[in-house]
């Protein structure tokens, strides 16, 4: 039945400024966009618990029986906790998958399945706490990625744009609508090995890299003091200083040895057509962000995508400040969104 169903979204998300240098004390400015995941949740009579994630290719079910029997002592009760590299091990022997497994696929599905036992078995849990589950959602980062910041939950629970730093979320108030473009170059890499390198960098190199991740934090300062400007009256020349910000921010990263030829490309690619890129997240590959003026011709932008794809990259236009998750009801979704859950 239609009203079983549960749908929930969250929106993605792209760090504007202060990647890496979030994860050594710095200040991160991350906004929520409005392209979704969205969760189709809807009880079976089977007995099972069935996992569908079809972009990246995940189906698998277990029986709520064999689930319910299984020692799960080794997940701590009560409050929400880091889940340890024992209990990691165990995990994954519940899942029956090997030890060495690390790739994405195998990581979604031991983080489902870890929150789906802890949270199963929790009586403090409470679906309208934005706290809890943004608690929940970065534990489930820590599983995928190990030691991760804190902002992807962040953000996507509570949507908008926020300020991250050491564990404090601050929200920035009405930040403007910019238009971007979000391009991912389909190139795979590792956040954890990322993040490692750049923490390697800063170790053998420490005068050099922590200035650079100073200039980073100021560069993430500045844009935030902008962002606050355009709240009130935007202006042609705000857009400049932001197309500055984003090609300082994207040398200074390559600078940490976290770009990519890939992310070389897209930057040049949009700047043979007037416009400013830089990687957002880990780099290495990935995603990258372009500002979208808004003086811009839809033909430009058009003729920019389709350079872009020609180079093997796929493109969307969006915009920042999306709500953060979200409960839907069906009546509520875009035709094309409902047809794609409802054939899961």
């Amino acid at each position: 039945m239609l009203s079983e169903v549960l749908l929930v979204s969250a929106p993605g998300k792209v760090i504007l400024h202060g990647e890496h240098a979030v994860v050594h004390g710095k200040v991160a400015l991350a906004v929520a966009l409005n392209l979704r995941t969205f969760l189709r949740l809807q009880p079976h009579s089977n007995g099972k618990v069935d996992l569908n994630l079809p972009n990246i290719g995940i189906q698998r079910a277990w029986d709520v029986a064999k689930l319910q029997m299984l020692d799960t002592s080794f997940l701590k009760q009560g409050d929400v906790t880091a889940l340890t590299p024992e209990q990691m091990e165990k995990l994954k022997e519940v899942a029956g998958f090997p030890e060495d497994c690390a790739d994405h696929e195998h990581l979604a599905v031991l983080s489902f399945l870890y929150l789906y036992l802890s949270i199963c078995q929790s009586q403090r849990w409470t679906e309208e706490s934005l706290e809890l589950i943004n608690k929940w959602a970065f534990q489930g980062e820590r599983v995928i990625h190990g030691n991760p910041s804190g902002v992807d939950n962040a953000v996507s629970t509570w949507g908008g744009a926020l300020r991250y730093q050491q564990g404090k979320i601050s929200s920035l108030k009405r930040p403007p609508a910019l238009k971007i473009l979000l391009t991912n170059t389909k190139v795979p890499r590792s956040t954890k090995a990322l993040v490692a390198g750049v923490r390697s960098r800063l170790l053998k190199f420490p005068e050099i890299v922590a200035p650079l991740l100073t200039s980073i934090d100021a560069i993430s300062l500045e844009c935030e003091r902008l962002l606050g400007e355009m709240a009130a009256a935007p202006a042609p020349e705000h857009y400049l200083v932001l197309e500055e910000l984003i090609d300082m921010n994207q040398h200074h990263l390559n600078a940490l040895g976290v770009g990519h030829a890939s992310l070389d490309r897209l930057c040049q690619v949009t700047m043979a057509h007037g416009l400013h890129s830089k990687l957002t997240g880990a780099g290495g590959g990935g995603c990258g962000i372009t500002l979208l003026r808004p003086d811009l011709e839809q033909p430009e932008v058009e003729a920019m995508k389709q350079a872009l794809t020609s180079c093997g990259f796929d493109c969307w236009e969006t915009s920042i400040g999306a709500p953060g998750v979200s409960v839907h009801t069906a009546a509520s979704l875009d035709p094309p969104v409902w047809q794609a859950l409802d054939g899961l």
